[in-house]
């Protein structure tokens, strides 16, 4: 291969990649309207520049025949359609996938080390991929769930039922089992009895386990929320499955950009307020949420002693879903509806307590 034909590969598949990452920048940054993911892509796209700087530029116009080039003439009717925005931005990042995998190959015969560069940046976009691809299809499974209720084990069973059922009257659209002092056998049933309680349908809430994706992979739950001291997500993802759903609390903003990165579907950001169902030594509070809303797009869950009365406190923050436990524990079906009423952006109260 002559020198010449080289570098017109190397100059045609730089071109398509950084087009490629400029259309996937506009898309985080103008669609999503996510500032950790958008900060991400403009680093991969200037480290793809500052790499292709190696390449002589007066070289790379000089190979140059696009005019003459038979590929310009070659097209496929999947090429001009595109259903949405994502399907846009996923058209892209397989371009720019396959360009520096180009770029990667052909380097290698002049510049080994300019190779390993493009190897890298290689490896970096199929993270940024990841976490675009699971932070749509988080928005998709999360859109109908502004309002998670956390609950332990009750008393007895009869009353763990009872609560399952008032809370499903009041239309609520996550439940997470949330119980740190019961034997594992016993935890396990009552895993077992809220699925159970649960309608198998489209429509149903989504059931999330707590510290636990042994016992959610165990009862087929829809996924596990994690603390920062439980196990990875990886390790949770390798238990549950690609399919589920997987949580992580935050309690500042790196923690949060790391819980992006690692694979995460949602967000806990908190404690917000002092809390009746759990002590914490500080409280990263209203500010925290301001710095996660206007950075991280994936769906986020403010928690930590929110109710009806300073829920708009933390809606003025931008964040737009809460989890909440002590709130709902005297009148669970009216609080709910109270909560959901409020972050659905109506204030009216509920004309009477279902169930009771």
């Amino acid at each position: 291969m002559k020198p010449s034909q080289t570098i017109r590969i190397l100059d045609a598949a730089a071109n398509r990649a950084a087009e490629g990452l400029r259309v996937v920048e506009d898309f985080v940054r103008f669609v999503l309207d996510d500032a950790h993911l958008t900060h991400q892509t403009k680093n991969l796209r200037h480290e793809l520049a500052k790499a292709c700087s190696t390449l002589p530029l007066v070289d790379r116009h000089t190979s140059r025949e696009t005019s003459r080039d038979v590929g310009t003439t070659i097209t496929t009717a999947a090429e001009s359609q595109r259903t949405d925005a994502w399907d846009v931005c996923a058209a892209s990042l397989e371009r720019t996938k396959q360009s520096l995998r180009s770029l990667e190959e052909y380097s290698k015969i002049d510049s080994p080390k300019l190779s390993a560069k493009f190897e890298a940046l290689r490896y970096q976009l199929y993270t940024l991929e990841r976490c675009l691809s699971i932070a749509q299809e988080s928005h998709s499974r999360l859109s109908d769930c502004p309002l998670c209720i956390l609950i332990d084990a009750q008393n007895s069973s009869e009353s763990f039922q009872n609560l399952i059922t008032e809370l499903l009257r009041a239309g609520v659209g996550m439940i997470q089992l949330r119980e740190k002092n019961l034997p594992d056998d016993l935890l396990l049933k009552r895993a077992r009895l809220l699925q159970s309680i649960i309608p198998r349908q489209n429509n149903r809430p989504l059931i999330i386990i707590n510290d636990r994706p042994d016992i959610a992979a165990l009862v087929d739950a829809d996924g596990v929320h994690l603390g920062q001291d439980d196990m990875s997500v990886k390790d949770a993802r390798a238990i549950l499955g690609l399919q589920k759903l997987i949580g992580v609390s935050t309690h500042s903003i790196q923690q949060a950009r790391t819980a992006v990165l690692d694979g995460a579907n949602y967000l806990g950001a908190g404690p917000t307020f002092p809390s009746s169902t759990k002590s914490f030594d500080a409280f990263p509070g209203l500010d925290f949420l301001k710095q996660l809303a206007d950075e991280i797009r994936l769906p986020t869950f403010a928690i930590g002693g929110i109710h009806a009365e300073n829920l708009e406190q933390v809606l003025a923050t931008g964040i737009s879903r809460v989890a909440v436990s002590g709130a709902v524990s005297a009148k669970p079906s009216m609080t709910v509806k109270r909560l959901l009423g409020l972050l659905n952006g109506s204030a009216e109260e509920p004309s009477a307590p279902a169930g009771g």
